[in-house]
């Protein structure tokens, strides 16, 4: 069933999404002031014998957590994919206008830890069920999506979402896109591991984004 937006809710969702800006406002200032403009935490790059994996959940700070906690994963960087501007800002890409999504990019070891796995994770920590939209975060640039590096990954993430629809536990459609990966930009530093360095600011957010209340609807639980 739709959720009907009562002017409680529509202003709750407002309100977090400006809290968002907020509490971003005030980490790029703390940030900028300690750190020269340009400068960039290395995370390891995907060499021989290590592989890729691109996601999009909604707010990339959230989905960064479930993955760093799987055995075989050797790093996540948070960015923007599927749009048109190349190196794109969070100001630009939070405007609406580029056709990007936040993403989180998975760099991990397929001998410890299988795609299969990366996509599950993935599935319990979104809601597949909107379009454009992923809990108080709205437009196409918070849209969820799987983006395929090659061939295997584009059948293997479709299996998935065909055996999801046969077994769900919720009623909704399921409208996350599947696509290609294209060029794949990380965002800026202070958008980086960012439950780690401000795990204040982020569980205030999460909380009240309404995140985790949500994946126990569609779930059963959230994630731990």
């Amino acid at each position: 069933m739709p959720t009907v937006f009562t002017p409680t809710i529509f202003m709750s969702t407002v309100f977090m999404s400006t809290m968002r800006t907020v509490l971003l406002a005030l980490t790029a200032a703390l940030f900028l002031s300690v750190t020269p403009v340009h400068a960039q935490t290395a995370k390891p790059a995907a060499t021989a014998g290590t592989a890729k994996a691109t996601f999009a959940g909604g707010c990339f700070w959230c989905m960064e957590h479930p993955f760093d906690v799987l055995p075989g994963v050797v790093s996540t960087t948070s960015g923007y994919i599927g749009g048109q501007k190349k190196n794109p800002t969070y100001e630009e890409v939070s405007s609406g206008r580029t056709g990007h999504t936040e993403a989180v990019q998975v760099v991990y070891d397929p001998n410890k830890v299988t795609y299969e796995k990366l996509l599950d994770v993935f599935w319990h920590n979104i809601d597949p069920t909107v379009k454009d939209q992923q809990f108080c975060d709205h437009g196409s640039q918070y849209r969820s999506g799987i983006f395929y590096q090659d061939d295997e990954q584009k059948r293997l993430a479709e299996a998935s979402k065909a055996a999801l629809d046969k077994n769900k536990p919720f009623s909704g459609a399921i409208v996350t896109e599947i696509t290609r990966a294209g060029e794949f930009y990380p965002a800026e530093d202070y958008h980086q591991d960012y439950y780690l360095k401000n795990p204040l600011r982020y569980k205030y957010y999460r909380s009240g984004c309404g995140r985790d209340n949500r994946l126990k609807q569609l779930w059963g639980k959230a994630p731990e």
